[in-house]
């Protein structure tokens, strides 16, 4: 329990600038509009669609209910996930047998690097990363007994890893290579000394199978009796393969590539550290840290394969990659530590992961403290929400043309639309969405709301048809009500109906 506070206090003061601006990520802005309608009895996909599990909102609408309706609960959730994956990653070190030391520096490189690559939003990465890491943690307390003990893993413990991953996967299917990876570290091991036979390799899978489904299964089963199968379908299946056939070219994907793995510098390096001798003078510590070594290195190779399915490289899906670099780092600079004298070897331990959670915390603290957004500046769609809101009355609605989602949240509105994200209605993700998106503008420019809101900076990224629509009913029907500042010296427009 110590620990998991250690790790909490850690992300707070490590996660602290999340709390400042309204948006960091569209994604978790989409999240936070499910959530809001689904405690009004709208169900995702039928009243706001998109293209990922329930998990997300489900845990959004959760953080609602328990500390408020209102943005500090979804950054407050962000911080329990690090801190949840922090100590799962602690308990995944202790489990394999290696020090505690080197868990709890597991646990705070986790922290720390958590809020890069976009990790300050509480997404899906963030969120499925504690499931994901007591899968492990299983995993190779498995793998432990069964090269120490010869035991193999009980019907139980499959049982329990298998519904944990199930858990992940509820939030992002991509979990998928990280799933097959728990598995094997729970029945390869007891393989390997003999205390499974492959017939009763084959039963665990049947059961953990089942278990990994269980969570999405019954999702599944409820949106059927509701009669919304078509809905649940479409943004379970059919919207994530045509998402697919959507991935970047591929010196794209390494160039994006490369700019997370520099943003990761020195984590990396110290991971490098696992490549030197290890000069431990306990043999059985010696293989506890190979076998760790060798389990995260698997961990890591499962992760970039979950990166790399979707085909496309934003930042913050390598965010998935966080868990096992923080175990190696912390593994590495175990042994870069023993480099230094006797007495000297834990001051060098606690300095180098001292440096490497400042880096992390410079690399976003710096930017935030030179732009401001949130100390002197006022956060833009914080300021557009109060706007609209001065102007809305009882029962309006307003349209986000090509802007933040966010704002329906902030304003307390009903989106006229399902499709509230921009890049899926009016810009180039349209195609994802499976709709005729011109007729779907249509519709919603019929119903005449009472603001049509657009960033002028970021016009050009409108499909030349959605342009041509807006633009006609702007001046057929449209006062222009306000200017205001939006992001990166952007110009948003608020349009009254007249």
């Amino acid at each position: 329990m110590l620990v998991f506070l250690v790790l909490m206090v850690a992300a707070l003061v490590l996660r602290a600038s999340a709390f400042l601006p309204s948006v960091i990520n569209p994604d978790e802005s989409l999240y936070a509009v499910q959530a809001q309608a689904w405690l009004r009895g709208g169900w995702p996909y039928v009243a706001v669609w998109d293209m990922h599990p329930v998990g997300a909102p489900a845990l959004f609408m959760a953080a609602f209910t328990v500390f408020g309706e209102n943005l500090a609960s979804l950054r407050l959730l962000g911080v329990l996930a690090v801190a949840g994956t922090g100590f799962a990653l602690n308990c995944a070190v202790r489990a394999s047998g290696v020090g505690r030391a080197t868990g709890l520096a597991a646990g705070l490189a986790y922290v720390a690097c958590s809020a890069l690559l976009d990790g300050l939003a509480t997404n899906a990465e963030i969120l499925l990363a504690p499931f994901v890491a007591a899968g492990v943690a299983l995993g190779l307390r498995a793998m432990r007994r069964a090269l120490r003990l010869g035991e193999a893993p009980g019907l139980g413990r499959v049982l329990l890893a298998g519904l944990l991953v199930g858990l992940a996967l509820l939030v992002k299917t991509v979990v998928l290579p990280l799933g097959c990876l728990v598995f094997l570290l729970l029945v390869v091991p007891a393989l390997w000394v003999h205390a499974l036979r492959w017939r009763r390799v084959a039963g665990l899978a049947l059961a953990y199978a089942l278990a990994c489904g269980a969570p999405l299964g019954l999702v599944a089963l409820v949106y059927a009796l509701r009669g919304d199968w078509a809905a649940f379908l479409d943004g379970n299946v059919l919207a994530p393969l045509r998402y697919l056939g959507m991935g970047v070219p591929l010196a794209q994907a390494m160039r994006l590539s490369v700019a997370a793995g520099a943003t990761l510098l020195l984590p990396v390096l110290l991971a490098c550290g696992v490549l030197l001798p290890n000069r431990s003078a306990c043999r059985p510590m010696r293989q506890a840290e190979l076998c760790l070594a060798r389990a995260a290195l698997a961990w890591l190779c499962a992760a970039s394969l979950a990166v790399a399915l979707p085909g496309m490289y934003f930042p913050h899906y390598f965010l998935l990659l966080l868990a096992p670099v923080s175990l190696l780092a912390a593994l590495g600079a175990r042994r870069l530590a023993r480099l230094a004298r006797p007495g000297l070897m834990l001051a060098g331990f606690a300095g180098l992961l001292a440096v490497t959670t400042l880096q992390a915390w410079s690399m976003v603290l710096l930017p935030r403290l030179e732009h401001g957004i949130g100390l002197k500046v006022q956060d833009p769609p914080q300021r557009v929400a109060a706007a609209l809101n001065a102007g809305l009355r009882p029962g309006e609605t307003i349209f986000v043309v090509n802007w933040q989602p966010l704002l329906y949240f902030l304003t307390n509105t009903v989106a006229p639309t399902r499709y509230v994200l921009p890049t899926q209605l009016t810009g180039h993700f349209a195609r994802v969405t499976g709709i005729d998106p011109e007729a779907e503008l249509a519709r919603i420019l019929a119903t005449r709301p009472r603001f049509l809101v657009l960033d002028s900076g970021r016009w050009g990224q409108v499909a030349p048809a959605a342009q041509a629509m807006v633009t006609q009913v702007l001046e057929q029907d449209y006062e222009q009500y306000a200017q205001l500042p939006g992001e990166d010296g952007s110009t948003v427009e608020l349009w009254r109906l007249r």
